[in-house]
Parts: structure tokens; C-alpha cells; sequence
């Protein structure tokens, strides 16, 4: 199959955002992981007087994340599936958390403008079809000093990490997708993991792109090799 990207991404995001919350519910440490990678940006003073983007919300999942590593700043989500959005904006949240339906590419024409302090983005940089220019666009977002996190499906680059994410997606993730009638969207997540940098590569695309003090942190336990946080500052 063909790797969905930007516009055929968020329609068959936003037709599973349904079924989204119930199958990431039984991924164990889906939602402790992403916590994990919000507190790994390190914001001080619980966010008091920052603006922070979360790019690629989904169906809030990162918000909240990012949200109880920093109760005290202003969030401004974005997803450009409709569908997860609904479904995100939905829920309960503080007064200063608000939500935009835009691509990560349009986010100037939906109103969206930096300096932002901090960005956090999960599952998103492998889903676009440039990533280098995402990064340039997120940089240019942020305020001197401010910070960039990335929670991502990034394989460590030994074997033994490919064959780990490949048993999975080919016992549980598809066979799930199915049920739910997405089986194209899981599909495309066992495939676009694989076919996207290492996480060792993608620190280097970071760099590259202009950011410094750039660290690659692996999750632990059965994650680790599959599942990396990614840290960095604009200069």
C-alpha cells in the first residue's frame, strides 16, 4: 500500500476518531508514555506564563499530557483531522487550553502565530510529507531559547527492534484496525514505522534543521528500541 500523508492521513483519522480512545486504551503506557515525554521537556514553574503548541493533537491525548506537565501554561492544540478534533475539543478542559482545525503546513492562515515557548508534537513528524520543512515551520514558531519535544514511533536501528515492532503490528495492530473498519490506517502505521528514520536519524534531522542540546531518550521497559522522546532547543 501507499503511505498516507497530510490530507489522506486526516480523513482516515478522522474516520477512525470513533474508535481512537478505545484501542490506544489497551496499549499499555500509551498515555504514561506520553506523559513521560511532556516532562521530559522540562518546563519550569508548571508552565506558569508559558505558550505552548501541541501539534498533531488527535484526540487529545498529547494536550493532556502536555496539560499535567504544565498545568499552568496556555496550550494551543492543532490537528488537521476534523474528526479527532470533534472528539478532542469535546472533552473537559481548563480555560487555557483552545483548540484549531488546521494542517501543520496552513497553521498561519488558521490564525496561528509563535512566539510559543514550548512544542510538543506526538506521532506527527513521520506523517507528514516533508518533514524537514515541519521542523523549519516549528522553529520559526518558537521564541529563542524555546523548546521542541517529539514523542514518536522511531525504531532504535537493530534488527531485533524491527522484528519486535513488526510482530506486533502484524499480531494485534491490524487485526484491531480491522475490527474497527481502519484497517488501511493501521496498515500504514506498522508501514510508515518502518520506512521512517531510526530515532539516531531523526536526532541528526533536529540538529540539521537548527536546533541545539538535542537529546534521543528511549521509553523503558518493552518500549524501548520502538518508542523514543526527542528534545531540543531553538537557538
Amino acid at each position: 500500500m501507499t503511505l498516507l500523508h497530510d490530507a489522506e492521513l486526516s480523513a482516515a483519522s478522522g474516520h477512525a476518531a470513533l474508535t481512537y480512545d478505545r484501542l490506544v486504551a489497551v496499549n499499555p503506557g500509551y498515555h504514561a508514555h506520553l506523559r513521560r515525554s511532556a516532562r521530559r521537556l522540562r518546563l519550569s514553574r508548571g508552565g506558569a506564563g508559558l505558550r505552548l503548541l501541541d501539534l498533531g493533537c488527535g484526540t487529545g491525548a498529547s494536550t493532556a499530557a502536555l496539560l499535567a506537565a504544565a498545568p499552568h501554561a496556555e496550550i494551543v492544540a492543532v490537528d488537521a483531522s476534523a474528526g479527532m478534533l470533534e472528539r478532542a475539543a469535546a472533552k473537559s478542559w481548563p480555560a487555557g487550553v483552545s483548540f484549531v482545525h488546521a494542517p501543520v503546513e496552513r497553521l498561519a492562515e488558521a490564525g496561528v502565530a509563535g512566539p510559543f515557548d514550548g512544542s510538543f508534537a506526538a506521532y506527527l513528524f513521520r506523517n507528514v510529507t516533508d518533514p524537514d520543512r515541519t521542523l523549519a515551520l516549528v522553529r520559526s514558531l518558537l521564541a529563542p531559547g524555546g523548546r521542541i519535544g517529539a514523542h514518536e514511533y522511531a525504531l532504535g536501528g537493530r534488527a531485533v527492534d524491527r522484528a519486535v515492532w513488526t510482530a506486533v503490528c502484524k499480531g494485534i495492530v491490524p487485526p484491531a484496525g480491522r475490527l474497527a473498519g481502519d484497517a488501511d490506517l493501521y496498515r500504514h502505521l506498522w508501514r510508515g514505522v518502518v520506512e521512517f528514520d531510526t530515532a539516531s536519524a531523526f536526532g541528526g534531522r533536529l540538529r540539521r534543521a537548527g536546533f541545539s542540546d538535542v537529546r534521543v531518550l528511549p521509553m523503558p521497559g518493552r518500549q524501548t528500541g520502538i518508542t523514543h522522546t526527542f528534545v531540543g532547543r531553538s537557538r
